[in-house]
């Protein structure tokens, strides 16, 4: 199966420094979130986004992205939405990781007091969060002394954990360090942070001077992701006359979605009147993997029950079956685990995603390593029309995001989830191979199991 490409279709269009062009929005998008939280806990650091000065311009300037046509398959037109321009991340969470340094160093500016980021993550987060502080410290917004990060993330994530400029230097990599956490389920890493935190902040605030901001809430994500409809907006507007629309992603909890919902809302509401006003919203596809299905299930039936993942009988090296077309009709494993960056059960945010669903259209599929491996010639086709270059052995990818959503999508037109005649938008989230994003060494990671071994590391680093 070969892509055809779109022969009418208008060539790659996008911009340089998004949260530059877009600060407005963002801004918005802000002061949206902090009208909705509506009796939410206070954030540890303000929600509120300092004026766009020289400073947080030369920080803000980042590579772009991207809206390119990447083919035709069956009567629909694919897109790509190219969000892993930053050379240093090669994910989305780059851009949410950009407006949290920010904040915190808006924090740190009005208040005096230093900010110590505790964030738990599967390891793209955290890789995008340490990178951002690196860059805050290259461009002056903030220095070492001033701002730091511990981040925390499950063992099984070992081989995603990438290096920078935090692992660079043996001073640097004291106050900002990387852990490894036994646990016995990967997002429990979440719980251990935040025990942690509760055990230490006011400790470490007393006797050191900084505050320390667990940094795991959807709506430090979504403000930032608001920047995905911005984009859109400009360039491939929503109008009376565009056919219908879906938006494709490879998601654990959708925080990406979300956030694109947010600002189509603020651009719905004129509150960014500076951009077009969509004439209706997109479908969500959203394409996860067997392990972790929780988000498809709950379109599907209405639960997270695991007990709803159809029955897969032994057939020679491969598991099979057909009693629902939403799940892999072949995998290796009935529990395969496709990528370790995608450990949510039970999300939070099913119900959200759900009523977007149940209004505006869409749908989801779950996919396997041998569906992607099955389609990876023409996956990779696709990506190289939007400037990404996948590896001819796709056992050198150590993030499969985009690997995953192109694959859900083929899935989805071959299985008539995704009707003729729409326009498929995929949000590019994430790739990179060990080539292109040095893995963190071995000798630069900590390994721990208890909240108390993560508490003193937190001490150390703010000392």
């Amino acid at each position: 199966m070969q892509p055809t490409l779109a022969s009418s279709a208008p060539t790659e269009v996008g911009f340089t420094s998004p949260l530059i062009r877009y600060y407005q929005g963002v801004r918005a998008a802000a002061r949206q979130v902090v009208r909705e939280r509506d009796g939410a806990p206070s954030p540890t650091v303000s929600f509120d986004l300092p004026p766009l000065d020289e400073r947080l311009r030369r920080y803000f300037d980042q590579p772009g992205v991207t809206l390119a046509p990447i083919g035709a398959e069956r009567g629909r037109s694919l897109w790509m939405l190219n969000l892993m321009g930053d050379p240093e991340t090669r994910t989305t969470k780059t851009l949410a990781s950009l407006v949290m340094v920010a904040r915190a160093a808006h924090h740190i500016d009005r208040t005096g007091e230093g900010v110590l980021i505790v964030t738990p993550s599967s390891a793209n987060k955290a890789t995008a969060l340490r990178a951002a502080v690196g860059r805050a410290y290259r461009t002056g917004l903030a220095t070492p002394e001033q701002l730091r990060i511990v981040a925390v993330a499950p063992a099984t994530s070992a081989a995603k954990l990438r290096a920078g400029d935090l692992s660079a230097d043996a001073h640097l990599r004291a106050a900002n360090p990387f852990v490894l956490a036994d646990v016995d389920h990967p997002a429990n890493v979440k719980q251990l942070a935040r025990e942690a935190v509760d055990m230490c902040a006011a400790e470490i605030l007393a006797g050191t001077g900084f505050r320390t901001w667990y940094s795991l809430d959807i709506d430090n994500y979504r403000i930032a992701d608001s920047v995905r409809a911005f984009v859109e907006a400009e360039t491939m507007p929503l109008t009376r006359a565009s056919r219908p629309r879906l938006h494709a992603h490879a998601v654990s909890s959708a925080y990406g979605l979300l956030g694109y919902h947010l600002g189509w809302r603020l651009l719905s509401s004129g509150a960014y009147a500076d951009l077009a006003t969509p004439a209706s919203h997109p479908g969500f596809f959203l394409v996860q993997q067997l392990a972790t299905p929780d988000m498809v299930l709950s379109l599907r039936y209405g639960d997270t029950s695991h007990s709803r993942i159809p029955e897969y009988r032994r057939d020679g090296d491969h598991w099979r079956q057909s009693a629902d077309p939403a799940f892999p009709a072949v995998t290796d494993d009935p529990h395969e685990v496709l990528d370790r960056t995608f450990y949510t059960t039970n999300p939070p945010t099913c119900s959200q995603i759900d009523q977007i669903v149940a209004r505006h259209g869409g749908g989801g599929v779950v996919v396997s390593r041998r569906e992607c491996l099955d389609r990876y010639d023409c996956v990779r086709q696709l990506c190289a029309e939007a400037g990404v270059r996948l590896p001819s052995d796709p056992a050198d990818i150590r993030e499969w995001s985009i690997v995953k959503a192109l694959t859900g999508i083929l899935v989805g037109i071959e299985r008539g989830f995704i009707a003729e005649g729409t326009d498929v938008v995929v949000h590019g989230s994430g790739f990179y191979t060990d080539a292109l994003l040095p893995p963190l060494p071995e000798e630069h990671v900590r390994r721990l199991s208890r909240a108390t071994e993560l508490a003193a590391v937190m001490r150390t680093a703010a000392s």
